[in-house]
């Protein structure tokens, strides 16, 4: 990430910036409003990814987009966008991909991540080695940072380059030491973590797009994936650990998908667990797509487990 994007987003800090990521679907709508056709401010062109001429921009911050390669001009225009998006949780500025996230490797930021980050303020105990799963703009660790629940700088991991990318100068614009590792759930995480937090994709996605499907019958496996993996990894640990997993749950029939796929590796004399539907429908519009038409809703659910170890 290059030192013009850290200048621009403490510049954001220093300003005051502030924006609140909304679904796909608002921003659409929003962005569709008359009036709403051209950024007419700053929260416009790195908030809602609207076309922007410069001379909307105050100070140097043209200046610094260009610099950092944050912006390009439309082909046969006079107007330019960003392409990189600001948002803000916790007094803290995410940088993340812009509006529409139709890249492969697209890195999404919007309202499960304000669900996750409610979760581990709620939820996460203090621990001595984090390690966020998955982690996307890297807000799951860097808040736990902020918060004081780590002895240790948080680990950031993704399979996703540009993910890693975003997450390393996050941690930067939140003056937080982490080790951003690429690597498959665990795969290549050193050492024995005894916190592990994740909010991974959980979709069926045709695109493919890494932020998005979580793969499986209905995207629930690589959540599936992250708790066999997670516990395997905390029994390791001197005292046992927790796994806080948000994640996203399609009901058939009635049925809890996910949890029945996870049941039986949380049933162990090892293992308390505690779970929850954080909100009984999300994303509804996916209903109508072919991979989703025996499903009834899409719950958000939280899963908090605990690897005792015997002394």
């Amino acid at each position: 990430m290059s030192a013009g994007l850290i200048e621009l987003g403490r510049l954001l800090m220093q300003e005051g910036y502030s924006f609140t990521t909304v679904t796909p679907d608002t921003h659409r709508l929003v962005n569709a409003r008359a009036g709403n056709e051209v950024s007419s401010c700053l929260r416009d062109v790195l908030g809602w990814s609207r076309p922007f001429q410069p001379d909307c921009l105050p100070g140097p911050v043209f200046e610094l987009m260009c610099s950092a390669g944050a912006c390009e001009q439309i082909h046969g225009s006079s107007l330019w966008r960003a392409n990189v998006r600001f948002s803000t949780l916790d007094g803290l500025l995410f940088a993340h991909s812009p509006f529409p996230t139709s890249q492969s490797d697209a890195v999404f930021f919007g309202p499960d991540t304000y669900r996750f980050a409610r979760a581990i303020r709620q939820h996460a105990p203090q621990a001595r080695r984090i390690v966020d799963v998955g982690c996307g703009t890297g807000v799951g660790g860097l808040l736990l940072a902020k918060l004081g629940r780590s002895q240790a700088p948080v680990v950031l991991a993704d399979v996703n380059a540009s993910a890693l990318r975003f997450a390393r100068l996050n941690a930067q614009l939140a003056g937080v030491a982490a080790e951003v590792v690429q690597s498959d759930i665990l795969a290549d995480v050193a050492g024995d973590p005894d916190l592990i937090v994740s909010n991974p994709p959980y979709m069926r996605d045709g695109a493919a797009r890494t932020y998005r499907d979580g793969g499986g019958e209905l995207g629930e496996g690589l959540a599936v994936r992250i708790v066999v993996e997670a516990l395997a990894r905390l029994r390791r640990a001197p005292s046992g650990g927790v796994l806080l997993l948000y994640t996203g749950a399609p009901i058939v029939l009635g049925r809890d998908t996910f949890f029945s796929a996870v049941r039986d590796v949380l049933t162990k004399p090892d293992v308390e667990f505690w779970y929850e539907e954080v909100d009984p429908d999300v994303f509804s519009e996916e209903l109508d797509q072919p991979d989703y038409l025996s499903v009834e809703r899409i719950a958000a659910v939280l899963l908090r487990v605990k690897v005792i170890r015997s002394s």
